[in-house]
């Protein structure tokens, strides 16, 4: 049984509970799948799942309308204001009953919540992020058995506290006096819609002598062809003596290391070394080897107890905080590297509805666009295990945000504090193996509420202090000793810059910025497609539109509060137009703003990748959504690819050519940028257009590109070219071939695209047929800018979109359907634009 239970955790699946007894080791009784629940007060019972929450129930119910559908969101905030009661009934074998030890185990309870089990009260809890056990042996019967949980509603228990002592706030006033989802109350990307219910694994737990209660491995890779692990076990509840454990390591279900140990007032440690390892690097950089550690939990007699496996990978990260000679950079097995990736935030605004296929998708995506990193913001809950798993597999770096944001916490109620320790307790145990993690932080943006003292608007420095230094770092130390922590972002010398956004600057500005970019970014529309989700067609008729405002939520924290200055969608609509000409209809409308949005973080990307090592990270906000809506997001709801998430796979390249431009000198500055591993060899083809294509200038020259550095490989003076051409007739091409294959081209212009009096390119498709996918080769007369293709009223996964097509310079773009369809019917949905169709002419 034991290596059947292996296995099966190897495949990552989850078997703490499960509807057995076994003859020895803990046991569970499955409580999870189908309940009931009723509003309080009420009497009709309706069926519920668990995992799952309240809103998601009345939904399969048709108890309420879908909140994401126009502004449904204002229909069902009455079930965030009322208390909801879940109840089911089980069988208890008698052999549970004769076990020592009998729990109860929340993983996950959302969040004021009282259990009953047979009508008695057994305990209350109030922590959305926080496991619970209560001891329950007394209280159950062989046969069946009932039990009820409560969930209050936390708006009376905010508004109280916040009646009491206002804290300072962007965000929903006293929500930072709940251990709850912060974005939950909403943000300014997505819905208020505040939770209750399980909203993760629900169990009874049987056992007899000791459990495993903990299993930390450290590793030291102090000596060079060998990495010594030390496997610290804590066991309980007894403490006696004759307890021992035994480790297994494991590779490619090959033992490489094994130890035993006897333990000693319910703690123990083994030391094993496995030789020659297999290194664990980020995507981009090598492999993402992963081993497997075992360990049994056995009393004198040889009798297993209990049983863990932790995969892990074998790696040194560090997070280098700023100082006045370094900005903040990663160092992984004592290479340096510079993190490309996004912020992510919660996939939707209920967690029950992410699955694994969801995750692993995102994690795909996210290594396809070439990311390395990713930013688990601090708004949201702390993610699912298969998460955490697919950033290991596939070598994403997560900076791991403890879950606080844009505001200020009552620091200065112990009881707080204790809660906030338990807390990071939990989720320190249950994430600290996952090779993925590069750094813990504790919090988002709340030092710009440090102050000396606390006031209307700020918290005291102390209190700040007493939180995030103190209480969570010492929770580190103690429980994660191996990982880096940093109190906050951007107390670590890391950079949030929203000017562009905010202050309306334009692109430009990111220029002027340097270091570690963890933050910055720009919205734009999702897709038609998308759009048709959340509207009817009188919404489409204009961005302006009552529903497509009120799927923009900036300026907009939650829900209710009054829009002041420009909201988002004027903040969208003056950079699109002062970037590009103004958009025909409404479908250009929602492309070109994509554009926008993906020029712009391209800009910011590459001048910080070339700039390397002046600066280290580029982290734009934000990944997902949680809702569809006009975002941030390079990825929408639905997980379709926006123009961004696209440019993003050109210019996270792992070898990168881009150019600086300079109208006053006349001079475009050539850069290659490589993330790789090793120096190769390339050559860089460069030539100069007019706007009809017609070529003006070429050269080409091989390039020396040593690993981990960006350099100015050619410096293009067109300063005779622009007096004659005219600055709005140029178009500059780059392409940078690395052992005779294309790995990047880029184009450069000296004006914005508005100003270029583009011809129309005759753009036209070729495709071809094979294994459910098309090959679209996509040709042009004339310069085609930012062509993209999609499939009217089909989704589709592209190779590639958003490119430049020009006469001497076709794209091929690999288009998989999601559904299978012969090649007339595929031609037939086609459609292939550029910018130049999206503006009358």
């Amino acid at each position: 049984m034991k290596n059947g239970r292996k296995l099966l955790l190897v495949l990552g699946l989850v078997l703490w509970c499960f509807d057995a007894v076994l003859a020895d080791g803990v046991a569970c009784i499955d409580l999870n799948g189908k309940w009931q629940v009723s509003r309080e007060g009420g009497n009709e019972w309706i069926d519920a799942v668990v995992p799952g929450c309240i809103h998601t129930d009345l939904l399969v119910a048709k108890k309420i309308p879908d909140p994401f559908y126009r502004d449904n969101e204002k229909n069902v905030q009455w079930v965030s204001a009322a208390a909801w009661n879940y109840r089911r009934s089980f069988d208890v074998p008698p052999d549970v009953l004769d076990r020592e030890y009998v729990l109860l185990r929340c993983e996950g309870l959302d969040t004021l919540a009282s259990i009953k089990l047979n009508d008695t009260e057994v305990g209350k809890t109030d922590n959305m992020f926080r496991t619970y056990e209560f001891d329950v042996k007394k209280l159950l019967k062989a046969g069946a058995n009932t039990v009820e949980v409560k969930f209050d509603s936390v708006l009376p228990f905010i508004r109280a506290k916040e009646s009491a002592r206002k804290l300072p706030t962007w965000a929903y006033p006293g929500a930072a006096y709940i251990r709850k989802e912060p974005c939950n109350f909403g943000w300014d990307w997505g819905p208020t819609l505040i939770t209750c219910g399980i909203w993760k694994k629900i169990g009874i737990l049987s056992f007899n002598t000791a459990r495993l209660d903990d299993v930390l491995i450290l590793q030291d890779h102090s000596q060079q062809g060998k990495v010594a692990l030390s496997v610290n076990v804590v066991a309980g509840p007894s403490v006696s003596s004759g307890l021992k454990m035994k480790t297994v390591v494991e590779f490619d279900s090959r033992e490489v290391a094994s130890a035993s140990a006897e333990l000693n007032a319910g703690k123990g440690k083994a030391m094993l070394e496995v030789t020659n390892p297999k290194l664990w690097w980020p995507a981009g950089m090598g492999g993402q080897p992963l081993y497997n550690v075992s360990v049994d939990l056995m009393d004198n007699s040889g009798k297993l107890l209990d049983s863990s496996i932790k995969r892990i990978g074998l790696r040194t990260m560090k997070a280098v905080e700023q100082t006045k000679d370094t900005t903040m950079h990663f160092v992984v097995n004592g290479v340096k590297f510079f993190s490309k990736g996004a912020n992510w935030i919660p996939a939707d605004c209920f967690a029950n509805r992410v699955t694994k296929d969801i995750l692993r998708r995102y994690v795909e995506d996210a290594v396809a666009a070439n990311m390395n990193s990713l930013r688990f913001w601090g708004g949201g809950y702390y993610e699912e295990d298969t998460l955490f798993d697919a950033c290991d597999e596939m070598g994403i770096c997560v900076w791991m945000d403890f879950k606080f944001s844009c505001t200020t916490y009552p620091s200065f109620d112990d009881s707080f504090i204790e809660n906030v320790k338990l807390e990071a307790r939990d989720n320190l145990k249950r994430l600290r193996h996952h090779p993925s993690i590069a750094v813990w932080c504790g919090n988002n943006e709340i030092m710009f509420f440090r102050d000396k003292e606390w006031s209307d608007k700020k918290m005291s420095e102390s209190d700040y202090y007493k939180l995030f230094r103190d209480a969570l770092g010492s929770q580190m130390k103690e429980f994660a000793p191996q990982v880096d922590y940093v109190t906050g972002s951007p107390d670590c010398g890391d950079v949030h810059f929203w000017k562009v956004w905010h202050e309306g600057k334009p692109f430009e500005e990111y220029r002027n910025i340097h270091g570690f970019v963890s933050e910055f970014g720009f919205q734009s529309f999702p897709e038609p497609k998308t759009v048709q989700t959340f509207t009817e067609q009188s919404d489409r008729e204009s961005v302006y539109s009552y529903v497509m405002k009120y799927h923009e939520r900036s300026n907009r924290m939650y829900m209710d509060v009054k829009e002041d200055g420009k909201i988002g969608t004027d903040k969208i609509m003056i950079l699109v137009k002062q970037y590009f000409k103004e958009p025909k209809d409404f479908d250009s409308t929602l492309w070109l703003s994509q554009i926008t949005h993906g020029y712009g973080i391209k800009y910011g990307a590459e001048g910080w990748r070339r700039e390397m090592p002046k600066s280290m990270g580029c982290v734009y906000w934000q990944y997902n959504d949680t809702w569809p809506g006009s975002s941030w997001a390079s990825v929408d709801y639905f997980g379709r690819w926006k123009a961004l998430h696209y440019m993003a796979k050109r210019f996270y390249a792992p070898v990168l050519v881009s150019g600086a431009e300079d109208v006053k000198s006349g001079k475009v500055d050539v850069f290659v940028t490589s993330d790789r591993m090793e120096a190769c060899n390339g050559n860089l083809a460069w030539s100069v257009t007019d706007v009809s294509g017609k070529q003006i200038k070429k050269g080409s020259l091989d390039v020396e590109i040593p690993a981990h550095t960006s350099r100015m490989v050619q410096s293009l003076d067109l300063q005779d070219e622009i007096r004659k051409m005219g600055v709005k007739n140029l178009l500059v091409w780059l392409k940078l071939d690395v052992d005779g294959k294309m790995v990047s081209d880029n184009m450069v212009t000296f004006v914005y695209s508005r100003e270029l009096e583009l011809c129309d390119p005759g753009l036209s498709a070729d495709v071809k047929e094979k294994d459910g996918k098309f090959t679209v080769t996509l040709n042009a007369k004339c310069p085609a800018l930012w062509a993209w293709v999609e499939l009217d009223g089909l989704d589709a996964r592209c190779s590639d979109n958003f490119v430049h097509v020009s006469k001497d310079s076709p794209a091929t773009i690999i288009v998989t359907p999601a559904v299978l369809m012969k090649k007339k019917t595929f031609k037939k949905a086609l459609k292939v634009r550029s910018i130049y169709d999206t503006s009358a002419h």
